[in-house]
This record gives structure tokens, sequence and C-alpha cells, in this order.
């Protein structure tokens, strides 16, 4: 098995990054650095990267979680604060959450130990779409929901164009769904303030065709085989 294809099912990187990490001389086997990408992997090899022995995981794992708030998409928080992996902690094999909802927004997060897959979903260059649903605060008008669909500029980067469907006007706030492709740090959150409407809650209900149906807060169901072939298309 190619080298890269050996780092990216163990769970750790994609075959991309694994190839960076093997002309970094983070790779090892056997005892001594490997600098070639291309390297078959044999049986009885030892690979490190990084110090660490790693091992070829041949069962691969995808998971849809409903994501509440409070909880962070990391691995790991240095500040104590609950993570998403504390909700997935019965699955045995080390999985990782592909992308991130920052703390206070709910809804679709996916799971998986495929790097490759965890590469190609993340990667603006593929226009996945994610859809979110959110309250803001006022009335999202149709001039400002223009704005946001032509494209806006939240510090320092113009967002590309958007689909978004106002849902529902109240008294003091709209409900709305919008669709992104892009995955800036609060990128949601930061459009909706640049035209004037603050997020009050925001929940990610689908990515792509893949949609978080009636799954509960919390909880975890495993890809059917036909969603995990559809997102290996896109």
């Amino acid at each position: 098995m190619r080298l890269n294809k050996y780092i990216a099912q163990s769970g750790i990187a994609s075959r991309r990054k694994a190839d960076e990490l093997t002309l970094s001389g983070a790779v090892t086997i056997n005892g001594l650095v490997m600098d070639q990408p291309g390297y078959d992997v044999q049986d009885g090899d030892v690979v490190s990267v990084n110090g660490v022995v790693i091992r070829s995981e041949k069962k691969m794992v995808y998971l849809i979680l409903n994501k509440p708030k409070g909880f962070v998409t990391t691995v790991s928080d240095d500040q104590g604060r609950p993570t998403v992996m504390d909700l997935v902690s019965d699955i045995e094999e080390r999985i990782y959450p592909i992308g991130r909802l920052d703390c206070n927004t709910t809804g679709m997060l996916l799971l998986t130990n495929d790097g490759d897959l965890a590469y190609r979903l993340t990667h603006p260059k593929h226009h996945i779409y994610k859809t979110y649903r959110a309250r803001v605060s006022g009335i999202l008008s149709s001039e400002r929901a223009n704005r946001l669909r032509r494209g806006i500029d939240i510090g320092g980067f113009v967002t590309s164009r958007s689909n978004v469907e106002i849902l529902k006007h109240g008294d003091h706030s709209t409900i709305v769904e919008i669709q992104i492709y892009e995955g800036k740090n609060r990128q949601v959150r930061k459009m909706f303030a640049a035209v004037g409407n603050k997020v009050i809650d925001l929940e990610r209900i689908a990515i792509g065709e893949l949609r978080l149906g009636h799954l509960k807060s919390g909880h975890y169901r495993k890809l059917t085989p036909r969603e995990i072939e559809y997102l290996k298309r896109c």
C-alpha cells in the first residue's frame, strides 16, 4: 500500500497532508526517516508519524452527529470545555470531525477516520453547499438578502454567491435559510452582521444533499452505504 494511503487510513491526515508530513521528515519506517511519498508499505513495516506508531485502519467509520450548543468541534480542548468527541466516546476507532461548527452553533456535523473524504468535503474548490437555518435580529429585507446572495465583505474577505431564502418574518426577528460552500471561521454570523442582522440562533441542517432530519440533539447515527457513496462522489 502506498505510504500516503497507509497514513490516511490511520485516520490522522489526508493523503495530501500525508505527503507533506513525509517530505518534512516527520515519517519513519522501521526507525529510519522516509522522505519518499511513493514508498510501498510492506507487511511488517513499522510506520511512525512524529514518533507515534500508526496502523492502517481497515474499518472506515462515517457518522452524522446533531451537535448541541456548548460543545467545541475539536478532538481536545485546552480550556477544559466539552468537545464533540465526548458525544461519540463509545466509538472504538479513532475518528475526528470534518470541518467545524462554533461553540454556539448546533446541527449537522460529520465525523470519520477517512482522511481523503475529510479533505474533499472541506476544500472550497469542490463547491459542496452547507445549508444553515438562522434566526436573526430585526427584519431581513429583500435588499439585505440580495447583498448576501451577491457576496459580501466580512472583513478582508468577500464571500462567494450564496443562496438565501427568507422563511418567516416575526415582530423582532427573521427566520432564514442560507447556503454557502466556503467555510471561513464564523462566516454565516459575520455575513448577517455585515448587513445589520445579528444571528441569534444558528443550526446547520444539511451538507450537500445529506440532511440532518429528525436526529435528536446530542445523538449520532452511522451513515448508510448510499449516503457514504454520495459523499465520495461529491
